[in-house]
């Protein structure tokens, strides 16, 4: 697995990009977005697919923008 950097407002060069909701800073070599609506549930029903992805896109790293900490959220995180 490709290193992860959490709670990222910024994408360093050749990181992808694990997004969730209207957060999605540019610059990232490869993007998925956990719940564009923001949904925790669907952001849980995606995570291990998305990094899957992400992973397999021969990224240099992971950033993965901030989870609220709250319900499923904490578990995401």
């Amino acid at each position: 697995m490709r290193p992860l950097r959490l709670n990222a407002r910024t994408v360093w060069s050749g990181e992808g990009l694990l997004a969730f909701g209207a957060d999605e800073p540019a610059g990232a070599a490869a993007t998925r977005n956990l719940s564009p609506a923001g949904d925790l549930r669907e952001a849980a029903a995606n995570l291990f697919a998305h990094l899957h992805a992400l992973d397999s896109a021969g990224v240099a790293g992971i950033a993965v923008v901030p989870v609220p900490e709250h319900g499923l959220g904490a578990a995401i995180n």
